[in-house]
């Protein structure tokens, strides 16, 4: 006899359904999302295989984010379960749940959905479920969190150009400079306009460029003559417009500076991190692999026990097509999965776009799959060098090994 633990999980509370390999119903309860209700589950569980000594015990939920992450985390660590050798904790992709639900007419409501999860878990076709460690885990908050704020980052710096095209639309166009460099920034949302910079002298732009750039411009001289050309060819905004736009850009360029330091305090945490997951340092030996993407990948990927072989892998993250075959018809069209671990594909993706430029196997590879076809080759090859970075990524984790080139270059994947 086995003991099925179906838990539909929300941010407020947990919704049981204990089922046995019967399919008896022993149990429905809704609990709070909290320690409380994690631990009236535990005694639950100890409590019928007190009366039935059952030979395995499956609990299992969907994996919804934040909010599965602590029951998932406290009931495989809790010691009294772990004692009795035969509790599995399995977090399930929502999508094979859904599947399956799909089977049923029937109304859906929370405690429905606790009841077809335990049934899932009964016929024992879930995926088997290693929990991360908790050394995994705060790397990848980290890691996260830089990757949300660099988006943050580029959109911030779009709304800035778009709106320094108004104040003064041949800028950009103009410099040899970025305009998002600190002293750039300040100047172009300081209090002055473009007029009076216009009206300036151009030793006085220039020392002042030179004040404010504290004297990292080569050729403060030749900027200055390059910002008062551009004004002169743009295009004046009415004083009312000029201030919002003015507003706009200085809060901008403070957003923009903000996102800068935390991104640098952010990485200066995940290189701390990055120390003690030794395993990382297998990736970092791949040419074109800094810290940040090695810690990225693994962040996502935590113990690569988690998963049976690369296949597996490439599966999660979202790095794999589907056949479509029928008796003597196999279609030629693969479409790529669309599922999958959004960070650790972007992770893959940009790596393998790093390393192509760094190691001729992955060079060569990326070139043959541009080749091959009329339309979209960068986008195609690239996710075709990240498919084989996959099985790379897969050997050095698993073998806990350093890269080692190819003595011979081979255009086989």
């Amino acid at each position: 006899m086995k003991l099925f633990v179906g838990i539909d999980v929300s941010s407020e509370k947990l919704d049981v359904c204990f089922l046995d390999s019967s399919d008896t119903t022993l149990k429905e309860v809704t609990l709070p999302n909290n320690i409380n209700g994690a631990s009236s589950i535990k005694e639950d569980v100890l409590q019928f295989h007190q009366s039935f000594n059952y030979e395995k015990i499956v609990i299992g939920m969907e994996s919804t984010s934040i909010y599965s992450f602590h029951p998932a985390t406290f009931l495989s660590e809790d010691l009294e379960l772990k004692s009795l050798g035969l509790v599995e904790v399995v977090i399930q992709n929502p999508k094979s749940i859904h599947r399956y639900k799909g089977l049923f007419e029937e109304d859906k409501n929370d405690r429905m959905d606790a009841f077809r999860i335990a049934d899932f878990l009964r016929i024992e076709r879930f995926n088997k479920t290693v929990l991360k460690e908790e050394r995994y885990v705060a790397l990848q908050r980290l890691t996260r969190s830089r990757y949300q704020m660099v988006h943050q980052l580029t959109e911030c710096k779009q709304h800035f150009l778009e709106n320094l095209y108004y104040k003064c639309n041949t800028l950009s166009k103009e410099l040899d400079t970025s305009v998002f460099g600190a002293t750039m920034l300040d100047l172009l949302s300081d209090a002055l306009t473009l007029d009076e910079m216009a009206e300036m002298e151009l030793e006085d732009l220039a020392n002042l460029l030179q004040e404010k750039g504290r004297g990292r411009f080569s050729d403060p001289q030749k900027l200055a003559k390059t910002i008062k050309k551009a004004i002169r060819d743009s295009y004046r905004l009415g004083k009312v417009v000029q201030e919002s736009v003015d507003m706009v850009l200085a809060t901008y360029a403070r957003l923009i500076q903000t996102l800068k330091k935390q991104i640098k305090d952010l990485e200066k945490s995940i290189v701390a991190l990055f120390e003690i997951v030794t395993e990382a340092q297998c990736l970092k030996s791949i040419p074109g692999i800094g810290i940040v993407y090695a810690a990225g990948i693994v962040a996502e990927i935590g113990q690569i026990e988690r998963f049976e072989n690369e296949a597996q892998l490439a599966k999660y993250c979202g790095l794999y097509w589907k056949k479509n075959q029928s008796g003597n018809f196999e279609s030629e069209r693969t479409p790529l999965t669309r599922t999958g671990n959004q960070y650790l594909r972007y992770y893959m993706v940009e790596a393998a776009n790093s390393i192509r430029r760094h190691e001729d196997t992955y060079r060569l590879y990326y070139q043959k799959k541009y080749d091959e076809v009329p339309k979209f080759k960068h986008k195609r090859a690239l996710v075709l060098t990240a498919r084989k970075l996959v099985r790379l990524v897969d050997t050095l984790l698993r073998n806990h090994q350093l890269y080692t080139p190819e003595r011979s270059v081979s255009l086989k994947s």
